[in-house]
């Protein structure tokens, strides 16, 4: 079989690019004798997946998305003899002439409670041409239940056209028991010895729901030892956006920056709680991150953010910066409640890695040629 993966999403920064990198790799390096086309927008992303008589790749430097889906990658897959090809994302080349596949990463565009995160031509567009892509696809992979259970509803389509794939972590997250790579990192990063760590992206509309965030910790500041530690880009800018003063619980907030992915394993593991009571989110991928370090977890009781943690963390109302805080409370005042919300993110973790979505992706791939 010959498999195409569109891969203008590579520059992405945010999840999707994560997706497309990791599972693109993981599909390379499943032995099942199929060849690969890919295809980029980026030239220098030549060569990254390594180099093999199997993999072809092929660059297209055309700007304009539409007409890069719409147009050249059907061409070229015509010209490639590709049998099945797969983008990441949630778009199909409808004059594919072959089969197609694409990536469901949530539904918050269909859902009332949420949608006013997206701007309104984006909403315009995805309400028009979501049932036309799905309609067209000959598979779809949902990368929560609850995403594929809402494009289920609002188009009723076929029983078995959308497959919920779980993806995961990158290998390099699991617990941290090396005392000194701990403690270099928290000398990298400046960081307490007690704390409690988010992550955030500045800049989101308020999807990471950081306002409550810095609400809560308000409330339970000076109940417990610990600071606030915001992780991500820019974020420092929240301090005056929020008026957040600098003595006080403001004293007790820490904003190290952006963090290396080769770090984060370290700070999950140093953090005694990751609080991520997010809006929205179909997967999210830090709570994998955290569920396989064994960090407990404080998240929302809402759409893919209740499904990924289940039982393994402590479920709030995201709304609510009081029930945030109790959460807080209740578990960094309980050494034994902690150790059990540990034991639960482990356990939990083996649920999501990249090989198992790998392998599902490909069994779904192979089906729609068969």
């Amino acid at each position: 079989m010959r498999i195409g993966i569109m891969l203008r999403s590579l520059d992405e920064k945010g999840g999707i690019g994560v997706y497309a990198r990791y599972l693109t790799e993981e599909l390379l390096a499943l032995d099942g004798g199929h060849e690969y086309v890919l295809f980029y927008q980026n030239a220098e992303h030549r060569g990254r997946f390594g180099s093999s008589a199997r993999i072809t790749e092929r660059v297209i430097p055309v700007a304009n998305k539409v007409v890069w889906d719409q147009l050249a990658v059907p061409y070229l897959c015509w010209r490639e003899g590709v049998d099945v090809v797969l983008h990441p994302k949630f778009t199909v080349p409808l004059l594919a002439p072959c089969r197609t596949a694409m990536v469901l990463h949530g539904a918050g565009w269909f859902m009332p409670e949420v949608s006013r995160f997206w701007n309104r031509w984006d909403l315009r567009y995805l309400r028009l041409m979501m049932p036309v892509y799905c309609r067209r696809a000959s598979a779809v992979l949902a990368v929560s239940r609850i995403t594929k259970d809402v494009f289920d509803d609002l188009f009723r389509l076929p029983d078995d056209k959308i497959t919920t794939v779980y993806f995961g972590p990158g290998r390099q997250f699991r617990r941290v028991e090396d005392a000194e790579h701990l403690e270099s990192i928290r000398s990298k990063y400046d960081l307490p010895d007690r704390f409690i760590l988010t992550l955030s992206k500045y800049g989101d509309g308020g999807r990471k729901n950081i306002d409550g965030i810095l609400a809560a910790y308000e409330r339970v500041h000076g109940t417990i030892p610990h600071q606030l530690v915001v992780g991500g880009k820019d974020c420092e800018r929240y301090r005056s956006d929020y008026g957040i003063p600098n003595d006080g619980f403001g004293r007790d907030i820490r904003f190290p920056g952006w963090i290396d992915q080769a770090d984060l394993p370290a700070l999950y593991s140093l953090a005694d709680l990751f609080l991520y009571p997010s809006h929205v989110e179909a997967f999210p991928i830090p709570i994998t991150e955290a569920l396989a370090c064994g960090t407990p977890i404080v998240t929302s009781d809402a759409n893919g953010l209740r499904e990924i943690a289940g039982e393994a963390g402590l479920l709030v109302n995201p709304r609510d910066p009081a029930d945030i805080a109790e959460a807080v409370r209740r578990a960094l005042s309980d050494p034994e409640l902690l150790r059990s919300l540990s034991a639960r993110s482990l356990e939990r973790s083996t649920m999501f890695s990249w090989e198992k979505c790998a392998r599902e992706t490909m069994a779904i791939l192979e089906s729609a040629v068969a």
